[in-house]
């Protein structure tokens, strides 16, 4: 079971071809070694899995896997809303040496409960690597509920979920759900800390992105059990928490990557660089964390 602070990382892009900027992510990636982030999460949303081809999202989980050189786990993301697409994307990451897999809810075609419970456990039988499943019902439109988490947590090699619904009251539910050996993380950094202190394992963390030793420090604080202090050093991220969601995910993180000179600002249609009545916003809550802009 992967613990504590894991990032979900965003994919560099050049500014004028839109192609992967392969030498920022290799320093992302050591940035994030030598910073303590506790594991990385290669092609999640923050990553931009819906505007990478096929071919890209295999290559960028390689590059990951290889650029991390075994000193932090890796775990790919691998959600499809179709099941075989899924498989097959889940076998690559496998080949290319992640340690585990993270699938999505299959998003538009909204399937049934009995639906996602037989699409997740079909991967799971096709595929010999650790799995965390990925609820974001309000990116999918598919909510995986608690006794389908339940259900799939008897699958050997399903070990765990991302919770990113921000509702600590569901994150209770999952908890009490599911032995202790099921790992279940918050997708959702306002209430990471929270849902740590209860019991959670880990956060999969779009601030991890901007500030990865504050997050860390804090993650191992609440798996330590120190609740107080994990609140204290959670506290000054508060207002970069919300600010990196002023618009949606990856859009603020690119751009707060961009001022502090690590990447291009760059991202793929239909997404757009962030808006400038914004920018503001964005750079107040990195000053008062004491991040350097560039």
């Amino acid at each position: 079971m992967i613990k504590g602070s894991l990032v979900a990382l965003a994919t560099p892009l050049f500014e004028e071809s839109l192609e992967v900027d392969w030498q920022a992510l290799e320093k992302l990636v050591s940035w994030h070694v030598a910073e303590g982030t506790n594991g990385i999460v290669a092609v999640g949303t923050t990553g931009e899995s819906a505007t990478l081809s096929v071919d890209e999202h295999q290559r960028v989980i390689r590059f990951v896997v290889e650029a991390a050189k075994g000193r932090v786990p890796v775990v790919a993301g691998t959600g499809a809303n179709c099941t075989r697409e899924a498989i097959a994307l889940t076998v690559a990451a496998k080949n290319a040496g992640a340690d585990a897999c993270l699938l999505v809810t299959p998003y538009y075609n909204k399937p049934s409960q009995e639906g996602l419970y037989q699409h997740y456990k079909k991967i799971a039988e096709n595929v010999d690597i650790q799995q965390i499943l990925y609820n974001v019902p309000g990116r999918t439109a598919c909510d995986l509920e608690t006794a389908t988490v339940a259900r799939l947590a008897e699958v050997t090699n399903i070990v765990g979920v991302k919770d990113a619904t921000g509702d600590i009251g569901r994150g209770t539910a999952l908890l009490a759900a599911v032995t202790s050996e099921f790992a279940v993380y918050s997708g959702d950094d306002g209430t990471a800390q929270a849902l740590m202190s209860l019991g959670g394992c880990g956060n999969i963390s779009v601030t991890a992105n901007i500030v990865p030793a504050e997050m860390s420090a804090m993650c191992a604080a609440a798996l330590s059990g120190d609740v107080e202090r994990a609140k204290a050093l959670d506290a000054p991220l508060r207002d970069l928490h919300r600010a990196l969601f002023v618009e949606s995910n990856p859009i603020p993180v690119k751009w707060a990557l961009m001022r502090m000179g690590l990447i291009e600002d760059a991202l793929r249609l239909p997404l757009t660089s962030l808006e400038r009545e914004h920018w503001f916003d964005v750079e107040a809550a990195m000053r008062s964390v004491g991040i350097g802009l560039k």
